[in-house]
């Protein structure tokens, strides 16, 4: 049977859902395929699923089944190699918990990510000592070497940002967050000294959600949306909780989360005014 692992990267799950649409236009069921392979039908499923890795004599075969040309055949293989090769953040294995790496290549590869944070501000825009005073409390006796890699992953997921072709970044983060002391004065005033920084970049939005604003919808926790310039992926949906996470794919979840997202962005203080507020807030510290 095909390899499991923990989390598959994006390149596998397009991959799977490729195999999947494959399938589907050449009219083969499960079973069919399963029998071509002499494997059980769930492994097909998982295939198609990104819950397995894709063993290149496996998905030749099936593309043979699915009636697939062979120089496609060739150009898919060499995709399903691709596709296998880990990503930057491999090498963070030993602090990067198997339910998180997902999150990890969701973000490295999407065109657009917006959240909403009640907590602490977004992983994205935090500076080191803030990302330190957070994994701090968070992961109590850690020894310092592992709080240093686990800022040098927070880190080195910025980079994004900064690329030549960044995603659009959009948070709505409530008041709290900037207001709750994280690591002392000093450490805030950095934090948002950085965050006035980047809403200066076209591409970073950053509304905030004042305590006069009463109730809205996104009071239920955290979540990030994630959203990709490739049109076999649908939008998904990372929430989380002490332990674990969950991704969300199905169109009627994500539309219900998206739509959350642009109540709270049209009930937070317009975008104009964020920049206005950071340094009121920086003013008091």
């Amino acid at each position: 049977m095909p390899d499991a692992r923990s989390a598959p990267t994006v390149g596998q799950i397009v991959l799977g859902l490729r195999l999947r649409d494959l399938r589907e236009r050449a009219g083969v069921s499960f079973e069919a395929a399963a029998r071509a392979l002499s494997v059980n039908p769930t492994t097909v499923r998982r295939m198609e699923k990104a819950e397995v890795g894709l063993k290149p004599v496996y998905v030749e075969k099936l593309l043979q089944v699915y009636g697939v040309p062979q120089a496609e055949c060739v150009a898919f293989l060499g995709l399903v190699e691709e596709a296998g090769n880990p990503g930057w953040w491999h090498r963070f294995r030993d602090v990067l918990p198997p339910w998180f790496s997902l999150y990890v290549s969701l973000e490295e590869s999407a065109a657009l990510i917006r959240a909403y944070e009640p907590h602490c501000v977004p992983g994205l825009l935090q500076t080191p000592d803030y990302a330190r005073a957070l994994l701090r409390v968070g992961f109590p006796g850690a020894p310092a070497e592992e709080l240093d890699r686990r800022v040098a992953l927070r880190m080195e997921r910025q980079a994004l940002l900064h690329r030549p072709s960044p995603p659009r970044f959009w948070a709505v983060v409530d008041e709290t967050v900037l207001r709750r002391p994280v690591g002392g004065a000093r450490v805030m005033r950095e934090q948002l000294d950085r965050l006035s920084e980047l809403v200066a970049l076209p591409h970073v939005t950053l509304q905030i959600l004042s305590f006069a604003n009463g109730p809205h919808p996104g009071m239920f926790g955290p979540f990030q949306l994630f959203r990709f310039d490739i049109p076999e992926l649908p939008d998904i949906v990372y929430t989380e909780s002490l332990t674990g996470a969950v991704y969300l794919d199905e169109r009627p979840d994500t539309v219900a989360y998206l739509e959350a997202l642009d109540r709270m962005g049209a009930q937070a203080a317009p975008l104009k005014d964020t920049e206005r507020i950071l340094g009121d807030l920086r003013k008091e510290l």
